[in-house]
């Protein structure tokens, strides 16, 4: 048999792949530099005009996180700015990643100056004036505390979905649709409680015509062996179970058609973040999130460090607590540095997405040859996709509607091999 190349199906669509929160991150990101700004130019004045070395060194200290935290906030802007620029083939969603990387190596080179000081006075111990360095400890930790709370603002990743049984609330069921496979095209059987009670919804996924109601059936199968028959009803474009589905919603359904059955699996799932796409972290505000709550364990670790020192004369308390706080940062910075390379080289960074893009094309029954899924942003996945099939009728549109019900899934490229045509 000769092979068929099926030139990848395409649709009307952006390439904006920036996160849910990416203008509220931003400003966010510019209120700290601000906060951090005011702090800093107060210490630098007041050391100069005091003659406080303590007071010059933690104004510097501060000035470096400012800076790394205006590489974050200059990501958001320009993202933001050049999102449908066309020289970025894949938007500019990965703009963020590239902040956080950069952020990171900042955070590491902190790490490392903090600790080479830390062994230094360990060594060579200095003299402490007490009664200035501990007050400058407490208001560098007050405005950390302070940016930590703008930074979070009690939703630190979106909006949550709360899941109100009682009052019907809306429930998103893209990610809860499975697809199925028949001879008249590609369909879809989802549990449907969008402001009525839920019932199953029979959805054409290609241009097939809806399936007859006399010609389908659900039968669940919850854990404990409870069976229940669905029968359809036909409605405007989709077929509707005749019955409501009781929680929870967590059972195996067996389509049955004239021609075959199909097992399709149903989980129940936390709904107070089901609205979150996978992997949908923004790293730029994880990096200067990393950067204030690193500078508030650095003061706090310093408070109490002086204090011991100053209480029982343990002035060896000071570079040790000093430190520790940079074997922390440095972690931090490492676990940033993998997460955010990973990427930015274009490796598989959710199994996840992966396996739901591979299970919804082996659903259809024919053989996926390649597979290629990288993230295009914070919540939103690409993938290049190689179908062999000896269904003479499927082309590139057939798959498309196959994946295009996974949420987070933004941007699909498939190409086709065909066994039964003719070169």
């Amino acid at each position: 048999m000769s092979q068929f190349f099926e030139t990848p199906f395409l649709v009307e669509h952006d390439h904006v792949f920036l996160g849910e929160g990416h203008d509220e991150n931003g400003r966010k990101t510019w209120a700290v530099i601000a906060l951090c700004s005011v702090m800093m130019v107060a210490e630098l004045i007041g050391g100069k005009i005091f003659g406080s070395l303590a007071l010059v060194a933690d104004g510097m200290h501060m000035s470096t996180h400012a800076g790394a935290m205006l590489i974050a906030a200059l990501a958001y802007k320009y993202a933001r700015k050049y999102a449908n620029d066309p020289r970025f083939v894949f938007g500019t969603g990965k703009l963020g990643d590239l902040a956080g990387f950069t952020s990171a190596l900042i955070l590491a080179m902190i790490a490392l100056l903090i600790g080479y000081e830390a062994v230094s006075r360990l060594l060579s111990p200095v003299p402490i004036n007490f009664g200035e360095a501990i007050p400058i400890a407490a208001a560098g930790l007050a405005v950390n505390v302070l940016s930590v709370w703008l930074l979070s603002g009690g939703n630190h990743q979106g909006h949550s979905h709360g899941h109100g049984h009682g009052d019907h609330a809306a429930h998103d069921d893209e990610d809860e649709a499975k697809n199925f496979v028949t001879s008249a095209g590609v369909f879809s059987l989802s549990v449907f409680e969008d402001g009525v009670p839920p019932a199953f919804r029979i959805t054409p996924q290609t241009s097939s015509a809806p399936l007859s109601p006399n010609e389908v059936t659900v039968t669940t199968v919850r854990p404990d062996g409870t069976e229940h028959l669905y029968k359809f009803t036909k409605a405007s474009g989709y077929l509707e179970s005749t019955e409501n589905i009781p929680e929870p919603h967590a059972f195996q359904a067996l389509v049955s058609l004239p021609d075959r059955q199909h097992r399709l699996i149903f989980e129940e799932h936390d709904h107070t973040d089901g609205d979150h796409p996978i992997d949908a972290p923004d790293h730029s505000m994880r990096a200067t999130y990393n950067h204030v709550i690193a500078d508030s364990g650095v003061s706090l670790l310093a408070i109490l460090g002086l204090f011991l020192a100053k209480t029982f004369g343990w002035v060896w308390m000071d570079p040790v607590a000093g430190l520790v706080g940079a074997l922390v940062i440095a972690n931090w910075s490492y676990g940033l540095v993998r997460d955010t390379g990973s990427i930015l080289v274009d490796m598989n960074v959710s199994d996840t997405m992966t396996n739901k893009v591979r299970a919804a094309i082996e659903a259809t029954g024919d053989k996926l040859a390649d597979l290629h899924v990288w993230r295009l942003g914070p919540g939103h996945f690409g993938t290049v996709i190689s179908v062999v099939t000896d269904e003479a009728a499927r082309s590139s549109a057939f798959y498309h509607a196959a994946l295009k019900r996974i949420k987070g899934l933004s941007h699909i490229s498939v190409e086709v091999h065909n066994e039964q045509r003719e070169a």
